[in-house]
């Protein structure tokens, strides 16, 4: 995959890095929709392309397949004789062969598919110009020295792992690749290879954080990670902190190839107790050199909110690295980009008084009770404080008096299960957050349903609190 990301541009085509958690279905559909020639694939994954090549349409071409061993794994059959295979492939190239330069450097480079947490994926597509400046954007942000020795923790099919396939090309960097993320693995491979940057989405830092004694290895020094994805809780950036890593939090989307947005961090708050210093790292930031412009603007009016870090907006930006529209989809393009450049993001959120954005939700996340405008990412954050609780996720559930209310989809910690209850769960939220914002009903699930880019399916958990009806007034149901 990573060299991939080299070749097949200077190769003249356009990459699309498929999403490995993918069922076959959507393999198919997606391999329909880009129309793709040519296919590389890992041996696990044969299975799935088998069914989802299976399911393209009559008369639809098949692309071709080529098969990449992994002789580091002993589990998997030899590639038949006939197959052709990564090596072959490379193999029967012209080494003297000088690679294609586009034509322009708004050629179209990369083909990314959204995770589709709140509605269907999209195609899009990003330009060779966008995909260099967010690269060097990201490395001047993250403060990336020569020659690191970086961790694929982060999927290189989550927007090309965020630029970085490229970043370490640029500053000489060590790539090192897993097969499986688990906390056990992470942790050796960190002792093991010396590693000094990795990135990840929340639930890595969450998995790192309640890692159990006997798994966690001592840091060769400090470890530096890159989150972002969905907003992470002050309890589990914390957490993951007070173990010895140093925590950068960051926004971005598909859209922009990468983070856009940092929390660039000030001396004085060094001085802050941990707690503050936490939620202070909460907050996604200011932009990043490489993006022009970031704004939050009501949705009806288009003005900015006013920065007191409670009025409501749209997340809005302008810059060299946003998509330059999605692929075959010209209303959806046009719902997101206007015509004076701003991309919409759909995502809500604050601005601070000193000028720091904060992610509040999903548009369609945002729970209005009795007139209340709640923050589910609000409620949550608190929620990750509670020392018994994994995972939390709140979404609205329809209530008879208030309209909705919200409702808090838990997962517990290894040995929590039983010793917790909700109306404990309740009565600790009480203590702790407004009476209009305390979960009214609370569910324990073993694990909450994810993307397969470990994004928590609101929308799914949104469907499971509407079948369970509406809550009267006055009652709790648990």
């Amino acid at each position: 995959m990573y060299e991939a990301h080299f070749g097949v541009p200077m190769s003249g085509a356009v990459l699309n890095s498929i999403n490995t958690r993918l069922d076959a279905r959507t393999v198919s559909v997606l391999l329909r929709h880009s129309g793709s020639r040519l296919i590389l694939v890992d041996p696990a994954l044969v299975p799935v392309l088998d069914e989802a090549l299976r399911l393209l349409p009559p008369g639809h071409p098949a692309p071709r397949v080529v098969l990449v061993e992994d002789p580091h794994e002993k589990d998997f059959s030899p590639a038949p004789a006939a197959a052709l295979t990564y090596e072959k492939l490379l193999e029967m190239g012209d080494p003297e062969s000088r690679w294609v330069r586009p034509a322009s450097e708004w050629d179209p480079m990369i083909l990314n598919y959204t995770s589709g947490t709140t509605s269907a994926p999209k195609g899009v597509v990003h330009c060779h110009r966008g995909i260099f400046v967010v690269t060097m954007d990201s490395l001047v942000s993250w403060s990336v020295p020569e020659q690191p020795t970086y961790l694929w923790t982060l999927p290189m099919f989550h927007a090309n792992g965020w630029s970085f396939p490229w970043g370490m090309a640029v500053v000489g960097g060590t790539n090192v690749c897993l097969r499986r993320v688990d906390a056990a693995e992470v942790y050796d491979t960190i002792a093991r290879r010396g590693v000094t940057h990795l990135c990840g989405a929340p639930v890595v830092l969450n998995m790192l954080a309640n890692a159990p004694e006997g798994v966690r290895r001592p840091l060769p020094g400090k470890v530096q990670i890159l989150t972002a994805g969905a907003p992470p809780p002050a309890a589990v950036l914390g957490r993951t902190e007070a173990i010895g890593f140093d925590v950068s939090h960051g926004y971005g989307l598909t859209e922009t190839a990468g983070l856009v947005l940092l929390c660039a961090w000030k001396g004085e708050w060094n001085k802050l107790p941990a707690s503050e210093r936490a939620g202070l790292k909460a907050r996604q930031g200011v932009r990043t050199p490489g993006m022009a412009e970031v704004d939050i603007v009501d949705g009806e009016t288009g003005r900015s909110v006013s920065r007191d870090g409670a009025t409501m907006g749209e997340i809005v930006l302008r810059g060299g690295c946003v998509t330059m529209g999605y692929f075959k989809d010209e209303d959806a393009t046009k719902a997101a980009i206007r015509d004076d450049g701003w991309f919409y993001t759909g995502d809500v959120g604050v601005m601070h008084p000193d000028g720091y954005l904060e992610i509040r939700d999903r548009s369609k996340d945002v729970i209005i009770s009795g007139g209340e405008n709640i923050s589910s990412v609000e409620v949550e954050s608190l929620l990750y404080g509670h020392p018994a609780v994994n995972e939390a996720a709140v979404v609205a559930r329809p209530d008879e008096f208030w309209g909705e209310t919200p409702c808090a989809f838990v997962s517990l910690k290894d040995g929590a299960a039983g010793a917790v209850t909700a109306a404990e769960v309740i009565a600790w939220s009480r203590e702790r957050m407004p009476g209009y914002m305390v979960p009214k009903t609370v569910v324990f699930r073993a694990e909450l349903p994810k993307t397969s880019t470990g994004k928590i399916q609101k929308y799914v958990l949104r469907n499971l609190a509407k079948e369970m009806g509406p809550t009267r007034r006055g009652v709790s149901k648990m």
